[in-house]
Parts: C-alpha cells; structure tokens; sequence
C-alpha cells in the first residue's frame, strides 16, 4: 500500500510517544485488508518532516515511512498537489498555481514513493497506491518492477477534459496513471472523463473502459467507497455516546430543530453556501431562531496554503453577521466550531441532528453522508445532499440540491424542516440500505478481486 501518509500518527503521553490508528475514511477501509498480515507494508509520510526513519509495525503489519522535508512539503504537499492539482480537480473552484518548481517538487517526492515501494514489494507483488500526491508513480514503478500488478485509486474527482488539459504537465500525469493495470473512480462521470482526457492526450484506443497503449491495457473502474457501518454503528448505540447526545441536545434546546454540518474548512465544502441560505430563511421569516439552530463544525485544514485563510475569514464574517441578526443573548442560532473531533464526538452530534446538511460544490464521495445515515437507526432525520458530491449517486433518497442553487437551498432546506415523519423515514431506510450494501471493506475487497484479473 502507498499513500501520501501513514495510517498513524504519533502521540505522547507523558513522557512517552507512541503510534496510533488515524482517523478517517481510507485508514478504516484498509485496514482489514492489512491487519494480521506479516507480508502487508503501508509506505507513507509519517506526518513529521525530515528524513526516512526506521520501520515499524502496528496492527500486525509493517509501516515504511518515507522522509519529506520542509521545503518539500511545501512545494509538494501545499503547492503541486493541493494548489495545483485539489483546485483544478474540483472544477477550478479557486484557480490553480502553474508552477515549476511545485512541479520539480512533486516529482522528485513521487520517484521516492516509486523506489520505496521498489524496495519493499515482493517478486510479482500486488501494489495499491493512493489519491492524487502521488499520481507520477505507477508509472515510475511500471518501468522500474514490471513484474508486478499495479493499482491507483483517485479518491477525488477527475474533472472534465477541457479543464484538465490546462495542465501544463497534463502528459506526465496521464503516463504516470497508466502505469497501473486498473485505475479506480468514486463514480461513473470521473472514469469517463479520464478516458475522454486519456484519448485526447494520447490518442491511445479505449474500448469501454479498457485503454490499449505500447502494447498494455489499463482498466478504469468505478468502485464508489464505503464506511466503516459496524464500527458508525457500535458508537451510535453506545450509552457514553448516547448520553453525550442528549447533552448536546439539552444544550441547543431540545424543542428546537437542529441543522448540522460537519466538515474541512475547505472552497469546495459549501459552507459559505449553506450559511446564506439559512440567513436568507431566517431573514423572510420561513425559518425561525426561536425554533431552528444550525450547528457548524468546520475543521481546520491546510491553513497554509492560498485560498484557505480567505475562506475561514468569510465563513467567520457570516456566523457573526446571522448571530448579530437573529441570536439572542446567550442563544446564538448558529454554533461555529472551527476545531476537529473524534469520531466519539461527532456520532454523538449526528445522533442529536434532525437536518444533515451536506452541500459541497464538489466532492469525489463525502463519507459525512454516509455516516449520519448510519447512525440513524430510528430511521429518523433528513440528508440534504449536494448532487456534485459522489455520495449522491447512491444516495437517492436524501434531498438532493444544487449548491449553485441558493433559492432550491433554501427550498430544500425548509422542506426537510418540515418533512413528516413517515416521509423521513422512507427515505433513510433506503439510504440505509444502501451505506449497509456497500461498506468499506467490501469497497477495498472489490477492488483487489478486481486488480487480480487484471
């Protein structure tokens, strides 16, 4: 396995450091393919800058760290991969930096992932490598291993043709992806257009989502990942957790409609979009703040690279504003939390949560869906999903909105307010269904039955 970070990170406790399990999606999806197995090795950053330090083992298999140095990681991490590659990935939200030396930076860190994994993997070895930081290297490990089968995963969108041929280096990117023998993609829309960038470029012959080139074939797929449902599902029955709702609850009001929204402080989230809508419903009176509360956690994410500290400022500015407006004092109608939390944390916040408002302008599958649905066994509460996020594929059910849209926001927002109970709980028993269908360990199982017929 190789990804831009190791699945742990590194705690102390006293006078002591020790390495624990990361949170988030990727780490719960693999991590019942790696545990237990003596063979199995993760190569990644171990989250400090500096030099390659020595392996170790965690959960029962080996950890590689690779080194990044400072200057690396800002020209790598914060410029190539998430000024360059996040912004154009995501429909150019903000525009992309085009620069030289971000590119040289990210070259040089994906030729050391590449000779890692070289490395370390085995005579004919199954390789799975991750997400957009590292999209030069199953190329680079095609030419160097060609024993073994390579696979990459994008867990971002692919964008249309037109905005990735911006590129200046659109050509190296799209060699580095072909070296790998199955290609996988949150949806349908971001392998077509791979193909239709690939053909472009190339002029390589697809049939389906099969691509013929120097005499390999590369398959794309679309293998849409899932949550860990058992482990949502434990926290959300669990009377530690059970009772912090209620806390919550207690503290927001309990007669009082609870909005809830949960996410990076990123462009792409939509929380700027969200806010105005709610402000704009409670300026024409459709909601109330004596009846309505909008929680917000926005947690903090790459604060140093361009773009972010403007969003914060403009988030910020529009929680003061509805709060100076609509709060009353010592009842602000909404709670901003720029902080992060544990997992613990935020099932007990969508257990409380009568509206999940999911609204981001563009998102490669947004497991925040996904895991407030899991949560509601009652079959109780109402997703308002943004349609440019991958979850909306197979979350039907959820009221789907454009972000783009403030007036169908506000339309939809209101009617999930005022949503019967029989109407909510039709709706998240199919929704139910579908997060329990595809977990994250049948996601990570698909795909690997996949990659051995490759």
């Amino acid at each position: 396995m190789a990804a831009n970070r190791l699945p742990v990170k590194r705690v102390r406790e006293g006078d002591t450091a020790k390495w624990v399990p990361s949170p988030g999606g990727l780490v719960s999806a693999l991590r019942p393919v790696m545990s237990g197995n003596p063979d199995a090795v993760w190569a990644g950053w171990a989250g400090v800058p500096g030099s390659e330090s020595e392996p170790f083992e965690v959960d029962g298999f080996q950890c590689h760290p690779v080194g990044i140095s400072q200057g690396e990681l800002q020209l790598f991490y914060e410029g190539f991969s998430n000024a360059t590659l996040w912004p154009l990935f995501h429909d150019a939200l903000v525009p992309p930096g085009y620069h030289r030396t971000w590119w040289d930076a990210y070259r040089t860190v994906n030729q050391r992932y590449a000779a890692t994994v070289a490395g370390l993997a085995a005579n004919g070895a199954t390789v799975w490598i991750h997400d957009y930081h590292l999209m030069l290297v199953p190329g680079l490990l095609r030419e160097a291993r060609p024993d073994l089968r390579i696979g990459f995963f994008l867990h971002i969108p692919f964008p249309a043709r037109e905005l990735y041929i911006q590129l200046p280096w659109r050509t190296q990117i799209i060699n580095g992806l072909l070296g790998a023998d199955l290609i996988g993609m949150q949806t349908p829309l971001g392998a077509d257009n791979l193909c239709r960038a690939v053909t472009h470029i190339t002029g390589a012959k697809t049939t389906g989502k099969l691509i013929r080139r120097n005499g390999r074939a590369t398959q794309v797929g679309t293998f849409p990942i899932g949550i860990d449902t058992e482990r949502i599902a434990g926290l959300a029955a669990s009377p530690e957790v059970l009772m912090r709702s209620g806390e919550i609850r207690d503290s927001l009001g309990s007669h009082r409609t609870v909005l809830l929204g949960v996410d990076r402080l990123d462009y792409t989230k939509g929380i700027e979009v969200r806010l105005r809508a709610f402000r704009e419903l409670l300026a024409e009176g459709r909601l109330s703040a004596d009846n309505c509360v909008l929680v917000q956690i926005a947690e903090p994410s790459r604060s140093q690279v361009t773009g972010y500290a403007k969003v914060r400022r403009a988030v910020e500015q529009m929680v003061g504003e509805v709060n100076g407006d609509f709060g009353v004092m010592g009842h602000p109608v909404v709670h901003y939390l720029h902080q992060s939390y544990p997992l613990e944390e935020l099932v007990a916040m969508y257990l409380m949560a009568d509206v999940m408002l999911v609204t981001p302008l563009r998102d490669g599958m947004n497991l925040v869906a996904k895991e407030y649905v899991a949560c509601r066994s009652g079959h109780t509460g109402v997703l308002v999903l943004s349609e440019f996020t991958g979850a909306a594929q197979e979350l039907r059910a959820a009221e789907l909105i454009n972000p783009h849209d403030i007036e169908g926001l506000k339309n939809a927002v209101e009617a999930a307010v005022h949503r019967t109970d029989k109407e909510a709980k039709k709706a998240m028993r199919a929704m139910r269904k579908a997060v329990h269908t595809n977990t994250a360990p049948r996601w990570a199982a698909g795909y690997l039955d996949r990659l051995e017929t490759c």
